[in-house]
């Protein structure tokens, strides 16, 4: 099949874009390699300048107008990284940049768009309610649309992290990429198969959003409710990327939400890698399904790193919940004097440590004589939850478990 985009086009974007746009590393990841059981490498595009790979695509865009686009402007509809990068590089080279985002967006992704100097324009509260007023000044301005995949130059400016990950390793058996409208697919998949057609290309999305997916399987649409992947959040692919992906990748694979939010504490915890949810796709379906990557080489993108601080902090404090590092303990007690430093020597002595400590005894429904005690404890692990608790046991006090964990299995 003859696609709007060559290898040989990606090349040139690659030079093109050389001092631009950053080059980013590729890592070797070996603790997470190891709970995986293969050989781990990271494409680390969440350190671009604006924290995602979507600044490639729009230089080489933005590069590709006329004289005549460059004085008229540009226009992106965009709740995140696509607006930074379109904002981003439109400043440095000195085109007027106009950004539509939903009223709804987060004020930090708002400002730190702005930043860059674009005027925004917010509007409705999903991106799907921008649309009209992107046409409406389109045609009103005349300006130049900048799609946040479905365009040839976004595609080629993508493609470019196939050609760095193919310079940076050369004995890859897999390499995993995050889908949503799937420009970064599309690019990475013509600049592999050109160079290596044995490499298996596999995209991931998440399970809420399996636009791509369902597609190419002449399924119907399927989309909705909330996810951390926001990223890839698409609810149509593009008409280029989806005959790209459909005549170059092997396989789709879909992720539920909670192998997201694991994905994203884990590079946090063993590579120190702060990534938003499509960002940790790859991982996410590593982890969703470790025997078929068992014993091979593989190559993910971590393809952005916008991520809300609240949101992280979020996720890293479920992530020691559910690993039976934080839990909270309801402890029942004689409501007597010395009670209360008793409890707190048993979890002292056993390894412990309070982090909250809630004394309930009018409001529950227990005998006027008893009270109950929630304690929100740090532990080593689901274990020691199980020690911290046969202590109290052995004190003839009762204590259950209010938090979920994994103190029944795995995750």
């Amino acid at each position: 099949m003859v696609h709007p985009v060559t290898p040989a086009s990606i090349r040139e974007a690659a030079a093109l874009m050389h001092g631009s746009v950053l080059r980013t590393p590729l890592v070797e990841a070996p603790r997470l390699a190891e709970e995986i059981g293969c050989r781990l490498f990271l494409k680390l595009e969440n350190l671009q300048l604006t924290s995602s790979f979507k600044a490639r695509g729009a230089f080489i865009k933005l590069q590709s107008l006329s004289d005549n686009e460059r004085q008229r402007g540009v226009i992106a509809m965009s709740a995140g990284n696509h607006a930074q990068g379109v904002a981003y590089h439109a400043a440095r080279l000195g085109i007027p940049a106009t950004i539509v985002m939903p009223a709804t967006t987060p004020f930090s992704k708002v400002e730190r768009t702005r930043s860059h100097g674009a005027r925004i324009v917010l509007e409705g509260r999903t991106l799907a309610d921008c649309r009209p007023a992107v046409d409406r000044l389109i045609e009103e301005q005349k300006l130049v649309l900048v799609h946040p995949y479905d365009d040839p130059d976004i595609v080629r400016g993508q493609g470019t992290i196939g050609l760095e990950i193919l310079e940076d390793v050369d004995n890859l058996d897999d390499i995993i990429v995050p889908i949503g409208g799937g420009g970064l697919m599309s690019g990475i998949a013509i600049a592999i198969k050109d160079a290596r057609p044995d490499i298996r290309l596999i995209g991931v999305q998440v399970d809420s959003f399996p636009a791509m997916y369902r597609t190419l399987k002449g399924l119907p649409p399927r989309f909705g409710g909330s996810t951390l992947a926001e990223g890839i959040a698409v609810k149509e692919p593009g008409g280029i990327t989806k005959e790209i992906i459909a005549d170059l990748v092997d396989d789709i694979v879909l992720v539920p939400e909670h192998m997201i939010e694991r994905a994203v504490q884990l590079l946090i915890e063993q590579q120190r890698q702060v990534v938003e949810g499509a960002g940790a796709a790859g991982i996410a379906a590593l982890l969703n399904d470790p025997g078929r990557f068992a014993g091979r080489s593989v190559a993910t993108v971590l393809c952005g790193g916008n991520i809300d601080s609240r949101v992280l902090a979020s996720v890293m404090m479920r992530g020691l919940v559910r690993d039976g590092r934080m839990v909270r303990l309801r402890i029942e007690i004689s409501d007597e004097p010395g009670v209360l430093s008793t409890v707190t020597k048993l979890i002292g002595d056993a390894g412990g440590n309070i982090v909250e400590v809630y004394h309930q005894r009018l409001f529950q429904d227990v005998p006027v004589k008893q009270a109950e005690l929630d304690a929100v404890i740090e532990t080593r692990n689901a274990d020691h939850v199980r020690e911290i608790m046969a202590r109290f046991a052995e004190h003839g006090m009762r204590a259950r478990l209010l938090s979920t964990n994994t103190l029944d299995g795995p995750s």
